[in-house]
């Protein structure tokens, strides 16, 4: 199972990124998929999480309102689009996929290399 993450960049605070996740050697279409970041000096943390399907999404509280995680099973990708970015979620963005088909903040056992966000302020 191979997981790569891309889209990350340098953007202004306010300002928008979509990350992406390209997926292979595993059918993508049986389990949820899931975006976690990691700041220096920082504990990784979740972001937000999808079911198998797409229908049923999971987020975290920092970025409620302002994420958005989507999926397209026939392309073995994971987004999340970033808007309203705010200088603390400067971070290495990781995606991984979950162990089952149920979205939720844990439960994962593959992870991508990950892509740096960084928002000046």
């Amino acid at each position: 199972v191979q997981l790569q993450a891309f889209g990350g960049g340098l953007v202004q605070a306010g300002g928008s990124l979509r990350l992406s996740c390209a997926t292979s050697g595993h059918t993508f279409s049986d389990y949820a998929m899931g975006w976690f970041r990691q700041a220096p000096g920082k504990e990784r943390e979740f972001v937000a999480a999808i079911s198998w399907s797409g229908g049923s999404t999971y987020y975290a509280n920092s970025v409620k309102g302002r994420f958005t995680i989507s999926r397209v099973n026939a392309k073995n990708t994971v987004y999340l689009q970033m808007n309203g970015l705010e200088p603390e979620d400067t971070a290495l963005y990781y995606c991984a996929r979950g162990r089952t088909g149920v979205a939720g903040p844990d439960g994962y056992d593959y992870w991508g290399q990950g892509t740096q966000v960084t928002v000046s302020s």
